[in-house]
């Protein structure tokens, strides 16, 4: 395989199968990560956008639980209502992978490979357990305090600071069904991956990668660096849900549900490759290293320690050599009303309400354009109607009217001129800076796109400009492809040629610009919160 033939992966986070997708989600990791993904494939790169549902998480048992139905009925409805927002956001994944038979063997076959090379060790750990409910507690059976920020935290990592809180280190631990069960801590023997005997690898791929990083996850890997490595659960005490742990050392235990994500997106990347028509020989195949592949990860800040690092530690603990990832790109929690989206407490809009009564160019031009990529941003409908009117949809019309009244017929040849050609590279080079992946930014792409269409639209426009200005939006056009999805496949099935990273050609084809819906009012019921 040569560097023009190597794909480059995509990989949003896997989905958590307990509900739906909310407009959050969308706002997060998966709008950016398809971003990327079209303007890769634009730049003529084979690309391949990929995911799972990650149906083994406690969150999936807890939301079961609360609702009154079968966990394994949980995961069909949910899977179909991801699926559902997925393609209604009109990514370009090629659809969600089944957790069937080669999922589980390919996850199997990728840790007992670690167990046999000796990478896993025993360890006799303190866990919590409920004594009433006769369970062991851990990520979202157990709540309390993380010991690092003292915010409210589930299990596994806390949501606020980023930190571990594996075994016994949540303070205050309290059955999360069942508030009111007796907590006690009980000594089990169990295998995990200990990330300290893999500090020198994990330092040298820091070292190189993390100056790239969004700040908050690069100083959250500073300060886990700083101090003594974590040990992380292989194998949980908990015979449910979930994929049972194929180590004699622990019978009756499961596979800790992040110890599955690694093999889990190694197994996507193999079944969405086959529905592209890429054939290998077996599922790590692509992931394998010297093949070339650009790896490309985005994933809430979160989750930065188990993508950040528990991830990283399974690729490099392996003794397959794989490729690790190049580009991590992570988000902030996007807000509603000010408050965390929740789907537990009822406080969202779901993905598949939002893009049934917003158009879904403009629901993805907003949701770039505020994109959490700092900091928090907050989402209400009132302001998406406020600003993508005023900002996209009024300068978009105002020119598409004033190119329907051009007095020069559709497919006319016109010359640019030599200032044109570079006001072509002016905007080009503009937009190309916020693709690069070292400042990767759908809010500024988003931003750009209205500051030039704008611009555009305040041009005077007659047959002795026209030429001018349609290369100038034939190639702002090219570049906002990526988030403006609907609107450009319209123009370039009527023939308009938008490419990105050309020179400016010195001749254009006239052509018009469809018009953008209006954003309609939003319902009584969906200025704060819809349940799912």
């Amino acid at each position: 395989m040569t560097q023009d033939d190597a794909p480059v992966i995509v990989v949003p986070a896997t989905p958590t199968s307990n509900g739906g997708l909310h407009v959050g989600h969308l706002a997060g990791p998966y709008l950016a990560a398809d971003v990327y993904a079209r303007y890769q494939r634009a730049r003529g790169r084979p690309v391949i956008h990929t995911t799972c549902t990650d149906d083994s998480q406690t969150f999936v048992t807890t939301r079961a639980a609360t609702l009154g139905v079968p966990a394994a009925d949980l995961v069909r409805d949910a899977t179909a209502q991801i699926r559902q927002a997925f393609t209604a956001l009109g990514t370009t994944l090629v659809g969600l992978p089944p957790v069937d038979e080669t999922y589980r063997r390919t996850v199997l076959d990728f840790v007992t490979a670690q167990h046999r090379a000796g990478v896993f060790e025993r360890r006799t750990v303190r866990f919590p357990y409920a004594r009433r409910a006769g369970v062991w507690l851990y990520d979202a059976l157990v709540s309390g305090t993380c010991p690092t920020c003292l915010a409210q935290s589930a299990g596994g990592a806390c949501e606020a600071c980023g930190h571990p809180n594996n075994f016994d280190e949540l303070l205050d631990a309290r059955y999360s069904l069942d508030p009111t069960d007796d907590v006690e801590y009980r000594e089990v023997e169990i295998l995990v991956l200990p990330l300290e005997r893999l500090r020198e690898p994990l330092a040298d791929h820091y070292a190189r990668h993390t100056p790239h990083w969004r700040p908050h996850a690069r100083d959250l890997i500073t300060d886990l660096m700083a101090g003594p490595l974590p040990d992380v659960p292989v194998t949980v005490p908990d015979d449910g849900w979930g994929q049972p742990a194929p180590f004699a050392e622990t019978p009756g235990h499961r596979l800790y549900p992040w110890i599955e994500a690694m093999p889990a997106v190694i197994y996507s990347t193999w079944w969405s490759a086959r529905q592209l028509g890429r054939e290998t020989d077996h599922p790590d195949d692509l992931w394998r290293a010297g093949t070339g592949a650009r790896v490309v990860y985005f994933h809430g800040f979160d989750n930065s320690f188990h993508w950040g690092m528990l991830d990283l530690a399974m690729l490099l603990s392996h003794p397959q050599r794989y490729t690790t990832p190049a580009v991590t790109v992570t988000n902030e929690f996007y807000e509603l009303d000010r408050s965390k989206f929740s789907t537990s407490r009822g406080h969202l809009i779901t993905a598949t309400d939002l893009l049934d009564r917003v158009p879904r160019d403009l629901a993805r031009f907003y949701l770039a354009l505020t994109a959490p990529e700092f900091q928090r941003t907050n989402f209400t409908e009132a302001d998406l109607r406020a600003v993508v009117t005023t900002r996209l949809v009024r300068p978009w019309n105002r020119l598409a009217a004033a190119l329907a009244d051009l007095p020069v017929p559709d497919g006319t040849v016109l010359p640019v001129s030599p200032a044109g050609r570079d006001r072509c590279r002016a905007v080009a080079d503009r937009l190309r800076r916020h693709y690069h992946d070292d400042r990767f930014s759908p809010s500024a792409i988003a931003d750009t796109i209205a500051l030039q269409v704008d611009r555009l639209a305040q041009d005077r426009l007659g047959p002795d400009t026209a030429a001018d200005v349609l290369a100038q939006l034939r190639t702002l056009l090219g570049y906002a492809a990526p988030v403006l999805v609907d609107v450009t496949d319209t123009l370039a099935a009527a023939g308009v040629r938008l490419r990105v990273e050309e020179e400016p050609s010195d001749k254009v084809t006239v052509f018009r610009l469809p018009a953008l819906p209006t954003v309609p009012a939003a319902p009584a019921t969906a200025g704060t919160a819809s349940a799912a």
